[in-house]
C-alpha cells in the first residue's frame, strides 16, 4: 500500500479507509508525525489493513508511532477483538511472548557510577547469562517448570529471587491466572527449563542509566524518580520457551482457520474463534509463556541486585518502579464509545505497551492518581523514557501506547552497514560502555538502525496516548 492511500485526520492521526480492502470491517488508524510516515514501509501499511479484516475487530486496526513490519501484525500493532464474536491470533502477540521491560530505581547518583561503568557492566554481564542459547545457573525439572509457568514472578519471589513488594509493581502482578501447564509440550519444556534468568540476544539488554530530565514533577515524585539518579532497565522475554509455544500454536491455528472457514488476507494472521478449543488452548499456553517471562525478569532482577551489592560492597537500593509487557494478548473490559456499555475483548498488543489511565483498578494503588507507568526503551546510544497512561488512551487505543523506538533497518541491513567494533568505540567516546557476546550483535543493534526515540515518544505524547514523565540516558549496556 502506498502512503498516498492514507487519509490525514489531524496532526498525528492518519487512517487507512475501510474501503481500501473489501475484507476490512474497520479502518486502520496510525499515530505518526510527517517524518515518521515517510519511514514506514509500504508492507507495514498492508499489514495494518490486513489486521482490520480479522473477525470481531472493533473500532480500528491500530498502529503506534514506531510501527514497522512484523509477523502477521506490524510491530506497534494493537487490535481489540470481541471476546464472544471475535478470534485470537498468535500473530498479534509474536514469537517472543511477553517480551517486556522493567525499570529499577536506585539510591545511587550518576557521579557514584561515573568512571566505573566498564567494571560495573562487566560484573552484571558475568552475573546474568546472555546471548543466543545462553543457559541459566538454574536448571529446573519439568515439575518445577510447571509450577513456574503457572505462577510467574510469584514463583521467583517465593523461591528467594526478589521481595514481595516486587509483585505489586508488575503488570498483572506478574501472573496470568489462565495459565495451564498441561498444555505445554515436552519440547517447549526442554527449551525452557535451562533458560530462566537469561537475557538472550537481539534487542534484549540490561542497561545502567541515569535520569537526565523530568517532564512531570508530580508523576515523577509518585514513581520515585529524581534527576541525576541511576536506574537499571531490563528488556527480555520468554526466550526459547515462548518461541516454541508460539511455533506450535501457529501451526494449529493455520488448520483452525481452514476448519472454521475464516478467509484471511495473510496466513500469518492464522486464528481461531473465541471459545473454540484451539483458541482456548493457545491462550492458556500463551499465559504460561507470559508467566515464564515475568519469572525470567524477576530472577534477572535478583541477580542484578546481587551484582550491585557486590560491586559497591554495600546495600544498594534497587526498587522496582514497574514491569510492562509489550507482546501479549489479554482479556480486558473496555467501553469503546459513549453509546455502548462496557464489553470484554481480547486485546492484542504486538510491540505495544499497556498504558492504563488514572483510576483503573488494574494498576497499583500507588499509581492510581497518575496513571500506569509505561517504559519506552530507545537504543543503546540514545534516550529511553518513562511515560504514564491517559484517559484519552483508554477511549481511543484501548489503553495502549508505543513500546520503543522501532527499527528503521533490518538486522541484516544493519550488519551490512555497521561494524560492531566501530559502533562500540563511538559509543565509548560518548561515555557509554557496551559489553556484548559478539560484535555482530552490536552491529545489528547500532543506534542508526533505529528510529529517533524522542520523535516516537513525542508523537505519543502530543497525540495524548501517553504523557512523558522522565527521560533516561544510557551509561553502560549489556547485550546478548
Amino acid at each position: 500500500m502506498k502512503k498516498d492511500n492514507l487519509e490525514r485526520k489531524d496532526e498525528y492521526i492518519w487512517e487507512i479507509p475501510k474501503e481500501y480492502k473489501g475484507c476490512m470491517s474497520v479502518p486502520g488508524r496510525l499515530y505518526l508525525s510527517e517524518k515518521l510516515v515517510d519511514v514506514v514501509e509500504e508492507d507495514t501499511y498492508e499489514q495494518i489493513a490486513n489486521v482490520a479484516c480479522l473477525p470481531g475487530i472493533k473500532n480500528y486496526s491500530l498502529a503506534m508511532p514506531e510501527a514497522h513490519l512484523g509477523y502477521g501484525f506490524p510491530i506497534g500493532g494493537v487490535a481489540a477483538l470481541d471476546r464472544d464474536e471475535g478470534v485470537i491470533s498468535p500473530g498479534g502477540v509474536g514469537f517472543d511472548i511477553n517480551c517486556g521491560v522493567r525499570l529499577l530505581k536506585t539510591n545511587l547518583k550518576k557521579e557514584d557510577v561515573k568512571g566505573k561503568e566498564k567494571e560495573l557492566i562487566e560484573n552484571l554481564f558475568n552475573k546474568v547469562p546472555s546471548g543466543v542459547g545462553s543457559e541459566s545457573k538454574l536448571n529446573l525439572s519439568n515439575s518445577e517448570l510447571d509450577i513456574l509457568v503457572e505462577n510467574g514472578a510469584q514463583w521467583a519471589v517465593e523461591n528467594g529471587y526478589g521481595k514481595e513488594s516486587d509483585i505489586k509493581f508488575c503488570e498483572e502482578n506478574g501472573k496470568m491466572q489462565q495459565a495451564d501447564s498441561s498444555l505445554i509440550s515436552k519440547k517447549a519444556k526442554g527449551r525452557g527449563k535451562s533458560q530462566v534468568g537469561t537475557l538472550g540476544s537481539g534487542n534484549h539488554f540490561l542497561e545502567v542509566q541515569y535520569i537526565d530530565e523530568i517532564f512531570d514533577e508530580e508523576a515523577a515524585k509518585t514513581f520515585g524518580l529524581n534527576e541525576d539518579y541511576v536506574t537499571v532497565m531490563i528488556h527480555t522475554g520468554s526466550r526459547g520457551f515462548g518461541h516454541q509455544v508460539c511455533t506450535e500454536h501457529v501451526n494449529e491455528m493455520e488448520k483452525a482457520a481452514k476448519k472454521y472457514g475464516i478467509d484471511l488476507p495473510d496466513k500469518q494472521l492464522a486464528c481461531a474463534p473465541s471459545g473454540t478449543k484451539e483458541a482456548e488452548d493457545y491462550f492458556k499456553a500463551m499465559c504460561c509463556a507470559a508467566n515464564y517471562a515475568w519469572a525470567n525478569r524477576q530472577v534477572i532482577t535478583s541477580w542484578t541486585r546481587e551484582a550491585f551489592h557486590d560491586f559497591f560492597d554495600s546495600e544498594i537500593k534497587l526498587d522496582l518502579v514497574y514491569d510492562v509487557a509489550h507482546n501479549v494478548a489479554k482479556e480486558e473490559t473496555h467501553k469503546i464509545n459513549k453509546k455502548e456499555s462496557k464489553k470484554d475483548y481480547f486485546v492484542h498488543r504486538k510491540g505495544a505497551t499497556r498504558a492504563f489511565g488514572p483510576g483503573h483498578s488494574s494498576i497499583p494503588k500507588k499509581y492510581q492518581k497518575t496513571g500506569q507507568p509505561a517504559l519506552i526503551p530507545g537504543n543503546m546510544g540514545d534516550s529511553s523514557f518513562i511515560v504514564k497512561g491517559t484517559e484519552y488512551a483508554m477511549e481511543n487505543t484501548f489503553g495502549s501506547t508505543c513500546h520503543g523506538a522501532g527499527r528503521k533497518m533490518s538486522r541484516k541491513k544493519a550488519k551490512g552497514k555497521y561494524w560492531g567494533g566501530t559502533v562500540q568505540k563511538e559509543l565509548s567516546e560518548k561515555g557509554i560502555y557496551v559489553k556484548a557476546t559478539h560484535g555482530s550483535v552490536i552491529a545489528e543493534e547500532a543506534p542508526g538502525a533505529y528510529k529517533n526515540p524522542t520523535e516516537v515518544v513525542d508523537v505519543a505524547h502530543n497525540a495524548g496516548i501517553s504523557e512523558k514523565v522522565g527521560r533516561l540516558q544510557p551509561m553502560a549496556v549489556a547485550k546478548g
